[in-house]
């Protein structure tokens, strides 16, 4: 259709034809006179809107879910993440109480011995590195850490370190082959010496070849010279099997460390040796120990409760013994507020076994040594 005079005049009038027809209805309201034209539209054009409805609805929600899909994959997205978050805070709520129970045996263990540490997180093992058996920790020479200091955790002896930077540090652990360290025998104080296997287990040479120790003995480290590369009393292992072969220099046993080496997290690197040598008190209680001291302890609260109910039968029987160990425990003390200047005898004090040997009280000396004859 060309654009001309008679067809811009057809569109003014259609357009003021239509805003004509909007006037009345809006101004007829309820009773529009167009009502009925509008209900016969809708009765005429009903059926085809709705063909027509059926017939685009399955393209339009085609097109919709097309539309939609990057919306709900955005969503699952988001649900995804969320639930990976949850899982992240739980199990990092598991792992914050595992290092917290660590923490404290980290603790328990230097406070044991003495020994000021420098706590770290081992960030990297092994392969890394090389062939060796070492780990990474997070601290260095800017956390006081130097070659040649002892690590330890809370079980007992984890490894020398061997390289240090500025941030981290390399420690070489107790079980490769290239490792090495002094060790004493709890209670018979056994010395020898500690090689790693490579594996969980150590052997250790000890200097005497007829020493005593049996599987279920106990090592700490003897120490070194000014303390490097080991302080003394670091828990080392349990003897589990024992080299009965006779005509070598030394006796061998096999020890399996304390320490988890495939299990490390958090470490100490000994920055402060301990003054005094804590040889076995590091060393954690028996089993039997504490079963034994508990029953003791129920043994004695025991006896106190028993004597506490029935009372002293011989104060019970003799009024007058409670009378006389009144008046002994007087002449006791008596005879121990008396002038230690005056050599003058208390005719009440108890004579004592020396006395009544004819040798004066307090003396020490044994009559029968040599030294001591006149």
């Amino acid at each position: 259709m060309r654009d001309t005079r008679e067809s811009r005049l057809l569109l003014v009038l259609l357009i003021s034809i239509a805003f004509a027809f909007i006037t009345m209805d809006i101004r007829g309201g309820e009773d529009s006179p167009l009502d009925g034209a509008r209900e016969a539209a809708a009765s005429v054009f009903g059926p085809v809107e709705e063909g027509m409805a059926g017939a685009v609805d399955p393209v339009a929600n085609a097109i919709a879910a097309v539309r939609d899909s990057g919306e709900r994959h955005d969503r699952i997205s988001e649900l995804e993440r969320e639930n990976a978050e949850l899982r992240q805070q739980l199990g990092s709520d598991e792992h914050r109480e595992a290092r917290v129970e660590q923490l404290d045996e980290l603790l328990g263990t230097a406070g044991a011995g003495q020994y000021g540490i420098v706590g770290a997180q081992v960030i990297a093992i092994g392969a890394a590195q090389g062939f060796s058996w070492t780990v990474t920790i997070d601290a260095g020479s800017e956390d006081g850490i130097a070659r040649d200091m002892t690590v330890l955790n809370g079980d007992g002896l984890v490894g020398r370190v061997t390289t240090v930077g500025p941030g981290t540090a390399t420690v070489l652990l107790a079980n490769d082959p290239d490792f090495t360290v002094g060790t004493r025998l709890e209670g018979n104080q056994e010395l020898g010496f500690a090689t790693g296997r490579g594996d969980n287990t150590l052997d250790v040479q000890l200097l005497n070849q007829q020493a005593q120790v049996e599987e279920g003995d106990r090592m700490v480290t003897f120490g070194s010279a000014d303390n490097k590369p080991f302080v003394p009393g670091v828990p080392v292992g349990e003897v589990i099997s024992v080299d009965r072969t006779t005509g070598d220099l030394t006796r061998t046993v096999r020890v399996r460390p304390y320490v988890e080496f495939t299990q490390l997290d958090l470490v100490g690197v000994v920055v402060e040796p301990p003054r005094d040598n804590p040889r076995d008190s590091v060393l954690p209680p028996r089993p039997d120990q504490q079963g034994d001291g508990d029953q003791a302890a129920q043994e004695a609260a025991q006896e106190d409760r028993n004597a506490n109910a029935e009372g002293d039968p011989a104060a019970d029987a003799d009024p007058a013994g409670e009378t006389g160990g009144t008046a002994e425990a007087g002449r006791t003390e008596d005879a121990v507020a008396r002038d230690p200047e005056d050599d003058t005898p208390d005719a009440t004090a108890i004579p004592s076994a020396d006395a009544t040997r004819g040798e004066t009280p307090g003396d020490d000396r044994n009559p029968d040594d040599p030294a001591t004859r006149s």
